[in-house]
């Protein structure tokens, strides 16, 4: 009975550091390379965004925080129209005829 248990942790030992193995061996192929690489890539574009997505709501609270704070100290109203449609269009790009 106990070489019995024996060859069943052996086995799984064995089964256990084939799959590790061959992970390995396939993350160091140029296919596995790319892949990580690709991953990587995706994960610090997601993390940029989310950055950036920070960085727009605190410049939005801080610009909040001063608006009220010139109100309050000149009684003067100081925030910006909010934007139309019409205001965002496209420039023309260099080199396009401005007449259409």
């Amino acid at each position: 009975m106990r070489r019995l248990f024996w060859v069943g942790v052996g086995v799984a030992v064995g089964v256990t550091a084939t799959r590790k193995v061959n992970e390995l061996t396939q993350k160091a192929t140029p296919a596995g390379v790319g892949t990580s690489l690709g991953e990587g890539l995706r994960e610090l574009g997601a993390g940029l965004g989310a950055f950036g997505a920070e960085v727009r709501a605190g410049m939005n609270e801080r610009s909040e925080e001063l608006y009220a704070m010139v109100e309050d100290t000149t009684e003067i109203p100081v925030r910006p129209d909010p934007p139309s449609s019409a205001r965002h269009a496209r420039a023309p790009r260099r080199g396009d005829s401005h007449a259409r």
